[in-house]
C-alpha cells in the first residue's frame, strides 16, 4: 500500500496539467500513486496523463464525466485510491519540491491522524508576492497530534481540500465523500473536521496554488452561489447529527456565515434572487445558531443581526450604502487624435449593425490566412452579412475586387470597428478598439505554436523586450469571445499563453481547408503562376523569424549550392517569414522567390516537399502528407532565446539535418521521401493535423456567424478518411 494517493482532477486545465503531474513525479519521496481524473479516455487531459503513465507505473489515470463536476471527479479518484493518505491537487496547481517528504516526516512524528492540515501558497498568476492564507490559522493549533476540541477554530471551512491530507480509512469509516455541486470543499471540509478524532498540522507550504487570471470560477456571477447555502446547511446538519458541542459549533457557524454574508453583500456575484438568497440564509441562521453564540463586532456584526431578524430591507439599505465604494469604473480606451476619438465615440453611441462583419489579417497586411478563408465561406453560407476587410495603406491591391475594404486609420475604419457585430482577426485589433456588449470577437490565430507565445514569452528577455506590454496584450485577449484551434496541443498552449474567459473552438484552421479541396488541376495552375518548370521537384524553403537577429538572411545555407548538391531536378521556392514580405525579390537560377506571394497555401500546394527550421508552416504543410525536412542548424540557440513548447528534435515531421551537407544528402539519396520519413510524418500528422479536414471554415461560420449550437456543427472527418491534394511530381516510396 503506497503512503500517499494524490488525486488530480483535470477538467478545464489540460494546458497546465503536465506541470501538476510533473510536480508530483519529481518529488524526492517516491512512495505514492498518482491518480489523474480525466473527462474521457480520448480528451486532451487524458493524453497528457497517458504519456506520464507510459513512463511511470505509479500513474493510474481514471475517468469521470464533466457532468459529475469536481466532486464526482474527486470521489472517482478516492474509489480508485489504495494509499494510506489521500491528497487532492487541482490540475493547475503544483506540489512544492520536498512536499511529500515533509508530509511523511510529519506523520512519522505525530503518528496516524485523521486529518493533517498544511500550509499552501497562493501565487499570483503574473506579478506580485505569494501569500500564505493558512499560516495564521495553523499557527494557533497545538503542536503534535491533538483532538479537535483543542483547536475549535479548525472547522475545515476556511481550508480547501488540497490543503490537507486525509487518512483513507477514516473517510471510509465515516462514509465521507465530496457532496455534489459547487462549493464542495465547504461541505466536505466541515464534515471531515466534524468527524475527525485526531488532527495535526504541518506549518510549511506543501501546495503552490496558481491563481488563475480569470480568478476562482466560484467567484464569477451566477445562480450557482445559491449552492453555498446547500453546502452550509449540509455542514450544519452534520454537526448537529454528531452532536458537536456548542464550543465547536460556534466557530463552524461563524465561518460559514462569514462566507454567506460575503456573497450576499458582493456587488456582482448574485445575478438575481438576492431576496430569496437572504431569506433562506436568514432561516438557516435562526435554525442553526448555537446556544450562546455572540455575533462579531463592526459591520459584519450588523449583518449578522439583520440576518437574525430577517430584515431584508435593512440589509439592502446597508448594501446600497457601500455600493458606490465597491463599484469600479472602467476607462474607455481611445484611439490617437482628438478628431478620431470624437468620431469613434460618436459611432460607439450608435447601435451595432447586426449584419456587419469586419475581418483583418496580419495587422492589415492583406487578404490572407484564416480571416480570408472564413470571409469566403461566409459569402457562401451567410450572404446576408456585409463584410469589410481591413488593410494597411498601400495594401488595398491585395484584396479581391469584389471584397469591400477599409484602410486602417481612416474614418471608415473607425466607423466599421465601432458598429460591427462580428470582428475576426488572426492577430489583434488596435489598442483603442472597444469590446461592445453584443459584439462577437473571433481570434483565429495564424499557426500552431512550437515557439512560446503570449505571456509565456515573458521569461525570454530578447522576446519580451520586443513584445511590448503584456498587460496591454491581456487587455486585448479580454476582448476575445472565441479562440480557434487546429489541434489539442494548440488548445492547451493557448490556454497558457493567452489566459482569458474565451471559448476554445477546436474546429481546425479554415486556411487549411484548401489542402483537402484542391485538385491536381489547381496544383498545376499554381505551379505555372509561380514559374515552377514542368517536371521539376519544387522544394519549399520557409525559415522562421529569429528574435535575436535583424532582417532576413538564409545564413549558412547556400540555396544555389543546395540545388546543385540535391540533384538536377530540384528547384527551391524561397519564402521568408511574413515580416520580410516587402523586400526585393531574391529569384535567381534555380531559386524562385515566393515571399511576396499573398497566399502561403498556394505556395504549399505547389511544393513537392518542405524544408523549414522551426516555422509553424510545417504543421499546416503536414496536412498535404508530403515530405518535410527540418533544417536545424541553430536549434539550441533558438530554444534558449525564444523558448519552445516541445522538443522538435525528439518528434520531428521528417528527417532532421544539422548542416548544409546533411540537408543536400537526404534529397540526393531520396531518404527525404523514404519509409522512415513517412513514419515520422504519420505520427506528426496524428498529433497536429487533428481538426483540419477541409470543413473548418464551414464549422466556424455556422457556429460564430450563424449562431448554430455546437451539436449542429459538422463533426471532424477522421484523419484516415481524408484525401489531401495530390503533389505534382512526388513518387512515394
Amino acid at each position: 500500500m503506497p503512503r500517499f494517493s494524490i488525486i488530480v482532477p483535470s477538467h478545464g486545465v489540460a494546458g497546465r496539467l503536465s506541470q501538476a503531474l510533473d510536480s508530483v513525479l519529481t518529488q524526492s519521496f517516491g512512495d505514492f500513486e498518482l491518480i489523474p481524473v480525466c473527462d474521457a479516455p480520448d480528451c486532451a487531459a487524458a493524453e497528457v496523463a497517458a504519456a506520464r503513465a507510459d513512463r511511470d507505473s505509479r500513474v493510474a489515470p481514471v475517468h469521470s464525466p464533466p457532468s459529475a463536476g469536481l466532486a464526482g471527479a474527486r470521489n472517482t479518484g478516492v474509489r480508485a485510491a489504495t494509499g494510506a493518505y489521500l491528497l487532492f491537487l487541482d490540475g493547475d496547481d503544483v506540489l512544492v519540491p520536498g512536499a511529500l517528504a515533509a508530509l511523511d516526516a510529519r506523520l512519522a512524528r505525530t503518528g496516524d491522524v485523521d486529518v493533517l492540515y498544511f500550509e499552501h501558497e497562493r501565487a499570483p498568476w503574473w506579478e506580485g508576492e505569494p501569500t500564505n492564507p493558512p499560516a495564521p490559522l495553523l499557527a494557533k493549533a497545538p503542536d503534535g497530534a491533538f483532538s479537535p476540541d483543542r483547536a475549535v477554530h479548525l472547522t475545515g471551512v476556511q481550508l480547501p481540500a488540497w490543503s490537507a491530507a486525509y487518512r483513507r480509512s477514516f473517510l471510509a469509516e465515516r462514509r465521507l465523500a465530496f457532496p455534489e455541486g459547487h462549493f464542495t470543499d465547504v461541505g466536505f471540509g466541515a464534515m471531515a473536521a466534524a468527524g475527525a478524532e485526531r488532527m495535526a498540522v504541518l506549518r510549511s507550504v506543501v501546495v503552490r496554488h496558481l491563481v488563475r487570471r480569470q480568478g476562482n470560477r466560484l467567484n464569477l456571477p451566477g445562480d450557482h452561489h445559491a449552492e453555498l447555502l446547500d453546502q452550509a446547511e449540509r455542514a450544519l446538519e452534520h454537526a448537529a447529527e454528531r452532536e458537536l458541542p456548542a464550543e465547536r459549533r460556534g466557530p463552524l457557524f461563524e465561518q460559514l456565515f462569514a462566507a454567506i454574508l460575503k456573497t450576499a453583500t458582493h456587488p456582482r456575484r448574485l445575478t438575481g434572487g438576492r431576496r430569496a438568497f437572504f431569506r433562506r440564509a436568514s432561516s438557516l441562521y435562526r435554525h442553526h445558531r448555537p446556544a450562546g453564540f455572540r455575533p462579531p463586532g463592526g459591520r459584519l456584526g450588523v449583518q449578522h443581526r439583520l440576518l437574525a431578524s430577517g430584515s431584508y430591507a435593512g440589509f439592502r439599505a446597508l448594501r446600497a450604502a457601500n455600493r458606490t465604494a465597491a463599484r469600479t469604473l472602467q476607462s474607455l480606451p481611445r484611439p490617437h487624435g482628438l478628431r478620431t476619438r470624437l468620431l469613434y465615440r460618436r459611432h460607439l453611441r450608435r447601435p451595432l449593425d447586426p449584419d456587419l462583419a469586419v475581418y483583418c489579417a496580419y495587422w492589415g497586411r492583406g487578404y490572407a490566412c484564416n480571416p480570408a478563408a472564413i470571409h469566403a465561406k461566409a459569402h457562401e453560407l451567410a450572404p446576408h452579412l456585409r463584410a469589410v476587410f481591413l488593410v494597411e495603406p498601400g495594401q488595398a491591391h491585395t484584396v479581391p475586387k469584389d471584397v469591400d475594404h477599409a484602410v486602417i486609420g481612416s474614418r471608415r475604419y473607425w466607423e466599421v470597428l465601432a458598429r460591427a457585430t462580428y470582428l475576426v482577426n488572426n492577430a489583434n485589433f488596435a489598442e483603442g478598439v472597444v469590446k461592445r456588449p453584443g459584439s462577437v470577437h473571433l481570434q483565429t490565430q495564424h499557426g500552431t505554436p512550437l515557439k512560446t507565445m503570449g505571456v509565456d514569452q515573458s521569461t525570454y528577455p530578447v522576446v519580451a523586450a520586443a513584445s511590448g506590454s503584456f498587460a496591454k496584450l491581456l487587455g486585448r485577449v479580454d476582448r476575445w469571445d472565441y479562440n480557434l484551434s487546429s489541434n489539442r496541443h494548440s488548445t492547451q498552449m493557448w490556454e497558457r499563453a493567452f489566459p482569458g474567459s474565451y471559448e476554445h473552438l477546436e474546429y481546425g484552421y479554415p486556411r487549411n481547408d484548401v489542402y483537402y479541396t484542391a485538385t491536381a488541376d489547381d496544383v498545376a495552375r499554381v505551379r505555372r503562376e509561380l514559374g515552377v518548370p514542368e517536371g521539376k521537384t519544387a522544394v519549399l524553403y520557409a525559415p522562421t523569424h529569429r528574435d535575436h537577429e535583424t532582417g532576413f538572411d538564409t545564413g549558412a545555407l547556400d540555396l544555389e549550392a543546395f540545388c546543385e548538391a540535391a540533384g538536377e531536378d530540384v528547384v527551391v521556392l524561397l519564402r521568408a517569414h511574413y515580416f520580410y514580405d516587402r523586400g526585393g525579390a531574391r529569384s535567381s537560377g534555380r531559386i524562385i522567390d515566393v515571399t511576396a506571394h499573398r497566399s502561403s497555401e498556394d505556395v504549399c500546394l505547389a511544393a513537392d516537399a518542405l524544408v523549414t527550421d522551426y516555422s509553424s508552416i510545417m504543421f499546416d504543410y503536414a496536412n498535404l502528407d508530403r515530405p518535410i525536412v527540418v533544417y536545424a542548424d541553430d536549434w539550441e540557440v533558438y530554444r534558449e532565446t525564444r523558448g519552445v513548447y516541445f522538443d522538435l528534435m525528439a518528434a520531428p515531421p521528417g528527417p532532421v539535418a544539422r548542416t548544409p551537407e546533411e540537408l543536400a544528402r537526404v534529397f540526393r539519396d531520396g531518404s527525404y521521401a523514404g519509409a522512415e520519413s513517412a513514419a515520422l510524418r504519420a505520427a506528426f500528422r496524428e498529433r497536429f493535423c487533428e481538426f483540419d479536414d477541409g470543413r473548418a471554415a464551414e464549422r466556424v461560420v455556422r457556429r460564430v456567424l450563424l449562431g448554430e449550437p455546437p451539436e449542429a456543427i459538422p463533426p471532424v472527418t477522421p484523419l484516415a478518411e481524408r484525401v489531401p491534394a495530390p503533389a505534382a511530381t512526388l513518387v512515394r516510396s
